[in-house]
């Protein structure tokens, strides 16, 4: 990367979980120059360095935004409906895929995705995996199918530009204090009491109800360092040790109780298909194959190495759901009242 006054990173989904601390990051980089945060709706989130764009992946000119870019950090993703999947697929695959045309068609040197741990085919829960495990997701759900989609695009799309430098981040669970809102809103629905999450009195132990957690600030540390360092390639991402129903019931001061598989999806199925939760059968069976992720090689080529601990980023992110957090911008909005009445009245599951 090149300029005089440092290299121009241009960050899809600038707006979320992740995408707010990587452009806090990139801006707090001295060796970077200026910072272009993309997201489909405005924000009244301000960053140094920073300039905020309204723009869809899915329908916008990409190629004059990211003209003169010297990096794109591609985070621009929906989570939801999850009832109409043909929509994530157009947001999520086809507009990914716009990025990535627009950013070779520009002469971007740079492209660092966003894939996931969700992107693994189902693997061993006790032997951790590196970044050669196959990347064929889990069938059952949108998430896999579009993560893994889009591993195989990418393997193609680096043949046909080699000089181009892709890399692509399979981060586990990300949290933050002010993601707390969204992804209750997300995953479990207005009908979640935040103030009272601490007094749920039983968390599941379930077969293979276990996962890599990660903090956001974390996370957008990692990504900061693929964008200044001339890597390629996959990097697992995660804190240790795994999380299981034990460390959650102790954070919540709970205690297990065994439920099977079964009965679990078919509760999560249940809430789904009334529309009373947004979270679908598939993707708690998508948590449930998800092999153990072996990071050495970010710890290695990155030099990445954790703060955050996965029980205090999990504290932090009870704390938050309890107090309502989040930031000025649309997928963050902190929780009220009438946000949640919004949520009843458009319906669970549909487009945020």
């Amino acid at each position: 990367m090149t300029g005089i006054q440092g290299p121009k990173v241009v960050v899809t989904g600038a707006t979320g979980n992740v995408g707010t601390s990587v452009t806090a990051a990139l801006a707090a980089q001295e060796t970077v120059g200026s910072v272009v945060g993309i997201a489909r709706r405005p924000t009244d989130l301000r960053c140094p360095k920073t300039d905020f764009v309204v723009a869809d992946v899915v329908h916008d000119n990409l190629h004059e935004l990211l003209r003169g870019a010297d990096a794109v950090v591609h985070l621009a993703w929906l989570f939801q409906p999850t009832h109409k999947p043909e929509i994530t697929w157009r947001n999520n695959v086809l507009g990914s895929i716009r990025v990535f045309e627009a950013a070779a068609a520009a002469g971007v040197p740079a492209v660092v995705h966003a894939s996931s741990v969700g992107a693994y085919s189902p693997g061993p829960q006790h032997e951790r995996v590196d970044e050669r495990w196959p990347t064929h997701g889990w069938p059952g759900a949108a998430y896999p199918r579009e993560k893994a989609y889009l591993e195989r695009w990418l393997d193609a799309f680096e043949l046909r530009h080699p000089d181009l430098r892709v890399v692509r981040m399979r981060p586990g669970f990300i949290f933050k204090r002010e993601s707390a809102t969204a992804q209750r809103r997300l995953f479990a629905g207005p009908f979640v009491p935040g103030r009272l999450v601490r007094a749920l009195p039983v968390v599941p132990r379930t077969a293979g109800l276990r996962m890599q957690v990660l903090h956001t600030e974390d996370a957008a540390d990692a990504y900061v360092r693929a964008v200044l360092r001339p890597v390629r390639g996959a990097f697992n991402l995660a804190a240790e040790p795994p999380v299981d129903a034990e460390t959650l019931a102790e954070i919540l001061g709970a205690r297990t109780v065994p439920v099977p598989a079964a009965a679990l999806h078919a509760a999560v199925a249940a809430a789904w298909h009334a529309r009373l939760a947004p979270a679908s059968p598939g993707l708690l069976d998508t948590v449930l194959r998800l092999p153990l992720m072996d990071c050495t090689r970010a710890r290695t080529d990155l030099e990445w190495v954790p703060r955050f601990s996965p029980r205090a980023t999990l504290e932090e992110f009870v704390t938050g759901l309890r107090d309502g957090a989040g930031l000025p911008t649309p997928p963050l909005t902190a929780d009220s009242v009438g946000g949640r009445l919004h949520e009843v009245a458009t319906g669970m599951g549909r487009r945020p």
